[in-house]
């Protein structure tokens, strides 16, 4: 079937509405638009999704499907029907890649199916998490609850996910910084002292002549280099997609020094965060631990939930189940248990959760003040090392010349 953008006016409140329809023809887009109730006053059928350099430039933010949500969830709670709530929300969003999602959600919508499946045809848009609060709203009646439940959930995790690359920015500007250093001795002061040397009819020393022959590699072979850090960067990339490549990542993660007990937090805060937003919205654990398990987007901690659910299928406590399981850490099985015995799990993950971001917080201030003289020192011993493989030739010529 074929997209049709179309206009057309609301018999009930004789209002222009404007959206997408799903249609073998115009005249069927028509006649489908008259069956529901509309004078169709213009129907176009939709050609293509847009050039691709707006699709890169409008990628769809955490902060656009936040403000989509909230606004959705306003208009439900005041009593709008579901298709009129999300046409109105289409018109407000500024997002084009957003608006045609939501106008595809509209399609779905209008042609019967819930908006749980319609918002589960584009994966890439809303995860799984979103997709089970919005299921259990629908099955409880309380959709409205669920989406603001939604948009808190995708609000904290943005806000954590955010500490942790601000923590990680300063690292990445001061390799770069470190790069630009080496790259600006080798195809500057390098060549100078080469050509110092040759003057003098003097044997460079080893560690400048390595430094000169790596110049005029770099020089002459630009292209070979370019070639050969393009193809590390494309190949690793392409690793980083499969299976094992996945698992090294999610691996190097945990384990590597000063950020891997960051990493760990932010997984903890994220599992407690999202478990406690399914469990009081109504999803049943079993579903909740399926949906947390990838929402923590860990493979390691995934199979750890995953051990732990299968438990809970064969009749253990979540508390037992977790706490056999190293990747979990020991406060997160010690609180359920609590729950369990007071029937209150989603207010003690809640507790977890902000417990893990407490802490997480501290951890990316103290990862921040103790990072920066560690990589200044760094800084110093690159650039010193190769100020000095170029200076300390210069002074023994100078001393040399003066004997």
């Amino acid at each position: 079937m074929k997209k049709f953008t179309y206009e057309a006016r609301d018999q009930s409140t004789n209002k222009v509405v404007k959206s997408v329809i799903q249609a073998d023809s115009e005249n069927a887009a028509a006649r489908v638009l008259i069956a529901q109730g509309f004078v169709p006053l213009n129907v176009k059928e939709q050609v293509g999704d847009g050039s691709f350099l707006s699709r890169f430039t409008g990628r769809i933010t955490t902060k656009d499907k936040v403000v989509f949500t909230r606004q959705l969830a306003t208009l439900i709670g005041a009593g709008l029907p579901l298709s009129q709530s999300l046409n109105t929300v289409v018109e407000q969003t500024e997002n084009k890649q957003l608006q045609s999602v939501i106008q595809d959600v509209i399609v779905s919508v209008e042609g019967g199916h819930s908006l749980s499946d319609s918002f589960a045809k584009h994966p890439k848009v809303f995860n799984e998490v979103f997709l089970a609060l919005i299921s259990a709203g629908e099955l409880s009646g309380t959709l409205d609850e669920s989406l603001q439940r939604v948009a808190a959930q995708q609000e904290k995790d943005a806000a954590v996910a955010s500490r942790i690359r601000g923590a990680l920015t300063y690292p990445v500007i001061v390799l770069f910084v470190i790069a630009g250093v080496m790259a600006f001795m080798l195809f500057t002061v390098v060549p100078q002292v080469e050509k110092l040397y040759e003057d003098l009819h003097k044997p460079l020393p080893i560690l400048t002549q390595i430094m000169v022959n790596m110049a005029n590699f770099a020089t002459s072979f630009w292209w070979l280099v370019i070639i050969i850090i393009g193809a590390a960067i494309f190949f690793f990339v392409q690793f980083l997609k499969t299976e094992n490549g996945i698992r090294f990542r999610d691996t190097f993660k945990l384990k590597v020094p000063l950020f891997g007990k960051m990493f760990v937090k932010l997984y903890m805060a994220r599992f407690s965060r999202t478990a406690q937003t399914l469990l009081s919205t109504g999803v049943s654990m079993l579903d909740t631990l399926k949906v947390t398990g990838r929402a923590v987007n860990n493979t390691l901690l995934e199979e750890s939930v995953s051990r732990a659910a299968e438990k809970v299928q064969g009749g253990k406590a979540l508390s037992v189940a977790l706490s056999s399981e190293e990747l979990i850490e020991p406060l997160v099985p010690q609180m359920i248990k609590i729950g369990e015995q007071s029937g209150k799990i989603d207010e003690m993950m809640g507790k977890v959760a902000q417990i893990y971001e407490d802490e997480l917080d501290e951890q990316i201030r103290t990862i921040s003040t103790a990072i920066e003289p560690v990589l200044m020192v760094v800084l110093a011993v690159v650039a010193g090392g190769m100020v000095g493989a170029i200076l300390f030739p210069i002074y023994s010529l100078v001393n040399g010349i003066n004997i």
